[in-house]
């Protein structure tokens, strides 16, 4: 199993894209969507400085580079997890887990894996330190409970020279329809208001429902 591209469109919400190396908190040298030297290539430290000149080919770059690195917190997730998961629940459990690394000791875990859905969504609010980080676990319960994926766009912020991030304003800010265009180039999108699409999001909502019952 595997995430879904909303699912991965979701964590991008979350974290935002750098499309240049930087440090992070901790002084790690970091590119686009977390990614460090300790998930594999590219180095950050080995990247050019500094905004890239096709902004549009770093984000395809950042994106590609994140599909690869969640492959890690992927098998985490279905080593830790022994219950069959829905796609949706599945992508809040690879959120959570990237953003914690919290999976395999995590009391929404043993809830999991005991039949407690209820008790499994409620457990994502234990991890809410600091405080900023709230939202970002209402948002991973709301999608495992009821499915709901994080609306709005991703943004992406600028990097200087010296690899000084500026977090007070987005350079860009992508739609879920731009992203997956640099996610996958030249592959054709369905409307999302076909009668197909709209009966896989209800097969979806009463699968829900009927688990919750």
């Amino acid at each position: 199993m595997h995430m879904t591209d909303r699912g991965l469109l979701a964590v991008a919400r979350h974290e935002g894209i750098v499309p240049g190396p930087y440090r992070d908190s901790t002084g790690t040298w970091t590119f686009g969507i977390g990614h460090t030297a300790a998930a594999g290539p590219p180095d950050p430290v080995t990247l050019p400085r500094g905004m890239p000149d096709d902004l549009d080919a770093a984000i395809r770059e950042a994106l590609r580079v994140f599909r690869t690195d969640l492959a890690h917190y992927e098998a985490d997730v279905r080593r830790a997890v022994t219950v069959p998961l829905e796609p949706h629940e599945f992508d809040a459990l690879v959120s959570f887990h990237y953003n914690t690394g919290g999976i395999a000791r995590a009391a929404l875990t043993r809830h999991l894996n005991a039949g407690n859905r209820v008790a499994t969504a409620d457990a994502f609010l234990n991890w809410r330190k600091p405080a900023s980080i709230i939202p970002r676990r209402k948002a991973e319960r709301d999608l495992f409970r009821d499915g709901r994926y994080p609306t709005g766009t991703i943004p992406v912020w600028s990097v200087d020279q010296t690899s000084r991030v500026d977090f007070s304003r987005p350079i860009r800010r992508l739609t879920e329809t731009q992203a997956l265009d640099l996610l996958h180039p030249g592959k054709p999108r369905s409307n999302p208001n076909t009668p197909t699409n709209w009966i896989a999001r209800l097969v979806t909502f009463l699968s829900t429902l009927i688990r919750r019952t």
